[in-house]
């Protein structure tokens, strides 16, 4: 497996970070998961937006230009020899001491890994996933800004870890006033009456890429889409519901803390949208 690592590409047993990376010493670093069908990365420049969005909020003083950023995870993915897979974009704060500073960090390192994922098990996406409701809430953004898809997910870990160890698929979030925000990694929609709803980001989610192609799906297939503010009471009495997720892509979720939601399966807009899905990564 060959990975990019600080401007080259390398074999895997080359890609060493040093434990005096402040990445490793302090999660101090932002990163990006992206997807690739067919050879072609999906929604690359919005990633790469995203990326150097949150580094700017960082003051991480990338070396390497959008452009390169761009190229490099592109030739990445030409070296994996795969036609279908997942990157995982890194930066990471670099090399320092072990203080908390991050102006002793001369100059930020990056890597870049293409392989295959499946988030889910595939029984999951044919008839859907349980959640439970995790104890653990999303932090106000003075607290731990969400918009930043930072090397920092001890949050959503400590989640996962409550729904692993329920034996449920993922575990739903709620922010500091009791409103949804997310799951651990995915965003959350719901379909009530034939609308499609989703938090606003302000209630604590991350602007995900795939949550913003399924809001494109729903105005291109004609289906009203709205963000809603919403609690535990809309996600149990809504008629269908969804994650979405650049690792889960799109999959049903069909039960919260042992209770059905909606008929238990995979509704009729659910599954138009993930078939327009399917269709829209490979064009």
């Amino acid at each position: 497996m060959k990975i990019w690592f600080d401007g080259k590409l390398v074999d895997q047993e080359e890609a060493k970070v040093s434990v005096f990376d402040h990445g490793a010493l302090y999660g101090d670093g932002v990163f990006e998961g992206i997807r690739f069908y067919s050879g072609k990365v999906f929604r690359l420049q919005e990633h790469i937006v995203r990326l150097f969005d949150s580094m700017r909020y960082l003051m991480i003083d990338c070396p390497w230009s959008f452009e390169e950023v761009c190229a490099a995870t592109e030739e990445t993915v030409a070296a994996s020899g795969l036609t279908d897979g997942y990157i995982r974009l890194v930066v990471t704060r670099g090399v320092g001491d072990l203080g908390l500073n991050p102006r002793n960090c001369p100059k930020p390192s990056m890597f870049i890994i293409v392989q295959n994922i499946a988030l889910y098990p595939k029984e999951m996406y044919e008839k859907g996933l349980s959640m439970i409701t995790s104890s653990f809430r999303r932090p106000n953004p003075d607290i731990l800004c969400q918009q930043v898809k930072s090397l920092n997910y001890l949050n959503g870990i400590s989640a996962k870890i409550e729904a692993v160890q329920q034996g449920a698929g993922e575990a739903l979030m709620l922010n500091q006033r009791g409103n949804v925000a997310e799951c651990t990694g995915d965003n959350i929609f719901i379909v009530r009456n034939g609308v499609v709803m989703t938090p606003p980001l302000t209630e604590g989610a991350l602007g995900g890429i795939t949550r913003h192609a399924v809001m494109d799906i729903c105005a291109e297939l004609g289906i009203p889409c709205e963000e809603h503010v919403m609690n535990r009471f809309d996600v149990l009495s809504a008629d269908e519901c969804f994650l979405t997720g650049t690792a889960a892509e799109v999959i049903a979720a069909t039960s919260l803390d042992g209770r059905t939601i909606g008929t238990g399966q995979a509704g009729p807009i659910t599954r138009r949208i993930l078939e327009r899905f399917h269709t829209l990564v490979r064009e």
